[in-house]
């Protein structure tokens, strides 16, 4: 069939009195065809009306459709089986041109930003290991739409906290910010509404003018609009993190992604024709300038010094010094990577931030009281001991480590020993079974009977007799 160009071109050679042989020469075209086009004067292409073999079956094609739940290649066998002789590529085609189960393909638009025009923000559950745990983090990227620079960092979770400070990291390593943050609808910085209608919560517009920046928000269900920032999420979920070895803590894996997004922000990118770092350097100057200081982003809890020097944060505890008396009310702002510790206007503690919620106790050597040693007073035995018989003071102290069983009965059997038997062969008895490691009682009970055989024993009124005696 002739398209339309041909059609102009046979009519505008009659219209110069060519001939029929002339117009098929010059054209290449068949002599009936330049006949064809001359008789219908118009250069439109006429439509084929063919008849469809499966129009006459469009009501139990859409029966079965609906029956077997939009499988065409299921509809294809039933109506095989009801002798229709409709092949599956003709099903098909013909599902298409009537739109049965499919629609058709809207036609995608294009957002055409200028420097330093818009940042579009958001963030992606991604599954990372940290510390040899596998554990569902959240990705926040923040992206330039001009340039596709971009900046991504790892958050346990994600509130207005660590929005803010995402967002002051990320304006920090770009060195300014642009007219327009773009954001989908989310609770974090919404207030109420919707897309256009969107009224963003006072803290944020507070900190969002401190930087230079409106919010902004895309309408419900398109989440076209902020495709900039949406696409980077797969590319840093099967780029960055695969094959990495487990990152050690937080510190370490935001470490990595800045690293990895200065390397991805210089490379050339074929369907830019640059590099996103070339055509920030244009975008640069367009920018919005960062205050000269800012103040630290942080989170103000109130808390109660607990019974054991301690207050909580996020089922972490964190100590205090022992001039803090208990239950006095101080002022905990938590940062990004610190926790200080207020009383009144003075800072009176600075701890490292624990990030993951693990019921973590964090001391500082100086906030512990150090107890003195308790001096363990004597045993009456012992002292009785040590009374009567001095020089046993080395026996004693050993028997008092190498006794076997209770160290009261040992010290009370050696102290009957020392009134029972004579000094001097007890003394010689015990000298020779403290330098074999005997403590053996019995043993050196038995020791002493040796000295002592054929003496007498220890009378009332001798000499060598106990106080008691």
């Amino acid at each position: 069939m002739l398209d339309e160009s041909i059609r102009v071109a046979i009519l505008k050679l009659r219209e110069r009195n060519q001939s029929i042989r002339q117009i098929a020469r010059a054209l290449q075209v068949s002599r009936d065809a330049v006949r064809r086009v001359i008789e219908a004067g118009s250069p439109e292409v006429p439509r084929l009306d063919r008849a469809e073999k499966a129009e006459p079956h469009r009501e139990r094609i859409l029966e079965l459709f609906a029956a077997c739940e939009g499988n065409l290649v299921r509809v294809h066998e039933e109506l095989a089986k009801e002798d229709c002789a409709i092949s599956y590529q003709g099903l098909t085609a013909f599902c298409r041109r009537h739109q049965i189960g499919t629609k058709p393909k809207p036609r995608a638009g294009r957002y055409h930003f200028e420097p330093g025009q818009e940042m579009q923000h958001d963030t992606s559950p991604h599954r990372v290991v940290i510390g040899g745990k596998t554990r569902v983090a959240q990705c926040a990227s923040l992206v330039f739409c001009y340039s596709r620079m971009k900046f991504v960092q790892y958050y346990p979770n994600f509130d207005r906290f660590y929005c803010k400070v995402f967002l002051a990291d990320a304006l920090q390593y770009f060195g300014g910010s642009c007219l327009r943050c773009m954001i989908d609808n989310t609770h974090v910085v919404v207030l109420k509404g919707t897309g256009a209608s969107m009224i963003p919560v006072p803290e944020m517009v507070a900190f969002g003018e401190q930087l230079g920046f409106e919010w902004a928000a895309h309408e419900k269900g398109d989440a076209n609009r902020s495709a900039r920032v949406e696409r980077p999420f797969h590319h840093v979920e099967h780029n960055f993190l695969p094959g990495r070895k487990p990152f050690i803590d937080w510190k370490d894996l935001n470490g990595q992604a800045v690293a990895w997004c200065d390397r991805d922000n210089a490379r050339h990118k074929r369907h830019l024709h640059a590099s996103p770092r070339k055509l920030f350097l244009e975008e640069l100057s367009q920018l919005r300038k960062l205050p000269e200081w800012t103040p630290e982003v942080y989170q103000l809890h109130h808390r109660l010094v607990g019974v054991e020097g301690y207050v909580t944060v996020h089922t972490n505890l964190y100590s205090v010094p022992l001039e803090v008396p208990v239950g006095r009310q101080v002022e905990v702002r938590e940062t990004r990577d610190r926790i200080d510790v207020y009383e009144g206007p003075r800072v009176v503690a600075t701890h490292e931030r624990v990030w993951d919620r693990e019921g973590k106790r964090v001391t500082l050597p100086g906030h512990r009281q150090r107890r003195k040693p308790r001096e363990q007073e004597l045993a009456p035995e012992e002292k009785t001991l040590l009374e009567l018989a001095p020089e046993l003071a080395s026996f004693v102290a050993q028997l008092k480590k190498r006794a076997q069983g209770s160290t009261t009965l040992a010290l009370r059997r050696l102290l009957s020993l020392v009134r029972d038997y004579p000094r001097a062969p007890l003394v010689q008895a015990l000298a020779e079974a403290e330098r074999y490691g005997l403590f053996d009682l019995e043993r050196v009970e038995r020791m002493v009977l040796k000295r002592i055989a054929g003496d007498y024993f220890l009378l009332p009124g001798d000499a060598n007799g106990g106080p008691d005696e």
